[in-house]
């Protein structure tokens, strides 16, 4: 989005060149219009720069939330299988009237 508005303010820049170059103006000296012009267009090619280094910087940022997603997918699937295999291997609290029972229907 930044960069489709900067390509936008760009080409609005370009436009003023060239309108100054035609027309001129009878407020400021063209020469004055010119820098201002110069100057609208260096901070353009700086804020350019930034998106760039921004982008790169968000991209590897992303990378590293993608591994992250990952590990944690992998963890969270051991997590659950380890806390399946401790419920299994439980013993199970029984009283001794159903022990009993159980070793009588076992026998």
């Amino acid at each position: 989005e930044l960069e489709n508005q900067l390509t936008t303010k760009s080409k609005t820049l370009d436009e003023l060149k060239q309108s100054l170059a035609l027309n001129g103006s009878a407020e400021q000296t063209p020469e004055a219009l010119s820098f201002k012009i110069a100057e609208l267009c260096k901070m353009v090619d700086s804020i350019v720069s930034q998106v760039a280094q921004l982008k790169t910087s968000m991209q590897s940022i992303l990378e590293q939330w993608r591994a992250y997603d990952e590990v944690y997918a992998e963890v969270s699937l051991m997590t659950t299988r380890y806390s399946y295999c401790i419920d299994q291997c439980k013993p199970s609290v029984m009283s001794l009237e159903a022990l009993k029972k159980q070793v009588k229907t076992l026998q």
